[in-house]
């Protein structure tokens, strides 16, 4: 297996790469740990990996443990981050979403600015599947991105084209044992149910990433045309809101989907708005949707009725990070317009210094 081939369209890397990578113990992300460290090291860099103990199961702190003493008899550094999930519902999803945040922290205090994670073709097809069933658009078919990028760091799945069989060898030629998830094969788990019926290295996971590679290559070029288009008719502004040219933004598709993303970046969603309701208000010129407002006169703002005013520890809303005193007084730019004045936090006489989530002190 060429890793360096595979590794070369997510660069550039520059000289001495710090990358961490995710490792469970199973033996896709404990191949990957071994051939990036081969890889790290012929560029004088440096590899860190990271072990998630998710405490689902009795004994998760031993199997922790032993993993990172694994990697480490192979050279390889490692941390070990308990997660603490607590109990109920959707427990996957949820603990899928908690291991990647605890990942992406451990990456942005240990300033390593790649994080990578061994999902393989296997993993692909079943996600291409998984959303099929589920009525995704293009977007979703197009299945995991190979680079994505985070506030902390740029997420990398190298081996998305990689059957697993050949990582299971990499492990076997290594002299290494890898851990098996029971959770995997659980088929109280829609995933697992999906997973059992597809081979993930035969013909059906094969065909079903090839067409996710034709799905994401025009996802990319959607991506590209809506970043023109942006930069063509939104401006931002440090304070949290847009202003829109909505004859520079027109009414085709491509405006759908930039007028779209300034509705997301502006209510700061996790998921896009729905379809229908972009249209409608791309078509009206003004109006609400999904925690955003556009004024007639083309301003884009957090929608002053969505905004969550209690504090939430030191963010406000899950926009603003209270950071401490401004000096000398003063408070939000005396000509930022009412509708956006309306979705911000109130600065006392002695004002607190706010910054976005993410962004500079404002």
């Amino acid at each position: 297996m060429n890793f360096a081939a595979l590794m070369a369209p997510l660069g550039p890397f520059g000289a001495a790469p710090h990358l961490a990578v995710g490792v469970s113990g199973g033996p896709h992300s404990l191949a990957l740990a071994l051939l990036t460290r081969d890889w790290v090291l012929a560029r004088g860099g440096r590899l860190l990996a990271l072990v998630v103990d998710h405490g689902l199961r009795p004994g998760s702190d031993a199997e922790a443990a032993s993993v990172a003493a694994l990697l480490r008899g192979q050279n390889i550094p490692a941390k070990i981050l308990p997660l603490g999930l607590p109990p109920g519902p959707r427990l996957h999803e949820r603990a899928r979403a908690a291991r990647l945040s605890a990942l992406l922290a451990a990456c942005d205090a240990a300033g390593a600015p790649w994080l990578l994670l061994g999902h393989h073709r296997g993993d692909q097809a079943e996600t291409v599947a998984f959303r099929a069933l589920r009525g995704s658009g293009p977007d979703g078919l197009a299945g995991m991105a190979p680079v994505r990028a985070t506030p902390e760091a740029l997420i990398l799945r190298p081996l998305l084209s990689i059957a697993p069989a050949r990582l299971e060898a990499v492990c076997a030629a290594a002299g290494l044992a890898p851990i098996r998830d029971a959770s995997n094969t659980d088929p109280r788990f829609a995933r697992a149910r999906l997973r059992q019926a597809m081979d993930p290295d035969g013909p059906m996971a094969a065909a079903l990433s090839f067409i996710a590679a034709g799905y994401a290559h025009r996802r990319a070029a959607t991506a590209a045309a809506v970043a023109t288009r942006l930069a063509q008719s939104v401006a931002f502004r440090p304070e949290g809101w847009a202003r829109l040219d909505r004859a520079a933004l027109g009414q085709d598709a491509t405006a759908r989907a930039a007028l779209s993303a300034a509705l997301r970046t502006i209510a700061g969603a996790i998921h896009p708005p729905p379809a229908m309701g972009v249209a409608g208000l791309l078509a009206r010129g003004h109006g609400t949707l999904a925690g955003a407002v556009l004024t007639p006169s083309g301003i884009l703002a957090r929608e002053p009725a969505a905004v969550v005013p209690e504090w939430r520890g030191t963010t406000w809303d899950g926009r603003w990070q209270c950071s401490g005193h401004a000096p000398g007084g003063g408070g939000w730019p005396p000509d930022l317009p009412a509708i956006v004045r309306a979705g911000l936090p109130g600065l006392s006489p002695a004002p607190l210094l706010f910054r976005p989530a993410g962004g500079p002190a404002q």
